[in-house]
């Protein structure tokens, strides 16, 4: 199921990051439309989890601007782009370990969204059920598997309702079966929310088989944007990830 709307919920334009000599991101465009899946690919050092960061407001762009529904949210800080729609897991699961799974997804509903007393609670109660956890909302978070805890962080960015959540590698360290798990998981969060996501992924298979659009990051340039298919049979691509054939 793809977007039928082509007008962007979230937009990045000429998006440059530096650190030092090293340019992180050059120049990056990228767009994600209402309930559209977007994978964001690359070799390690392409730049994926800088621009998440730079999405977030952990660090600031040199160049360029951050929209979320036609708003400049460029400069603001964590806090309120959360409160605005933008919602993210962590590639290093950030779960509060001494909490039970209902209590770490309650604190993404009072802080995410601001909500209270009832309402935060069955919101809560909802994230997890959506994620397939209803049934060990009251485990203690440092019990569960590792694809246990992705997936409360999952039900955590969704809490607030966001109109884009940022998945960073949530399959990494799962196992084929909890990989498939996951997939699941996603496209049912696409179903049932109607939510643009911006997902990035080593899992290159994964990304191909569910997303509406790929792009790739090589070296913090946009190398490919397009459908799967097409970015899979894109020389340029298949170079960045393999190297040069010899002549």
């Amino acid at each position: 199921m793809g977007s039928k709307s082509k007008v962007p919920v979230f937009k990045l334009e000429n998006v440059s990051k530096r650190f030092g000599g090293l340019d992180a991101l050059s120049g990056v465009h990228l767009s994600v439309a209402e309930g559209e899946i977007l994978g964001l690919i690359g070799p390690n050092g392409a730049g994926k989890s800088t621009l998440f960061n730079v999405v977030t407001s952990i660090y600031k762009p040199d160049t360029g601007d951050i929209f979320l529904c036609g708003e400049k949210i460029t400069g603001k800080s964590s806090h309120q782009i959360c409160h605005l729609g933008i919602s993210r897991t962590f590639q290093l699961v950030k779960t509060f370990l001494s909490m039970t799974a209902f209590e770490n997804v309650v604190v993404g509903a009072v802080f995410g969204r601001r909500l209270r007393g009832k309402e935060a609670r069955q919101e809560a109660v909802d994230a997890l059920k959506l994620v397939g956890l209803e049934d060990k909302k009251d485990m203690i978070t440092a019990n569960m598997t590792l694809s246990d805890r992705r997936l409360l962080e999952v039900a955590r960015a969704l809490v607030s309702r966001p109109v884009i959540t940022l998945l960073d590698e949530p399959m990494a360290g799962l196992n084929p079966s909890e990989i498939k798990n996951m997939t699941k998981v996603i496209k049912k969060v696409r179903k049932e929310r109607n939510m643009a996501i911006l997902w990035v992924e080593h899992k290159v298979d994964a990304i191909f088989s569910v997303c509406d659009r790929v792009v790739v990051l090589d070296y913090g340039r946009k190398l490919a944007d397009g459908k799967p298919k097409e970015v899979a049979k894109n020389s340029q691509v298949i170079e960045a990830y393999l190297g040069k054939a010899s002549a």
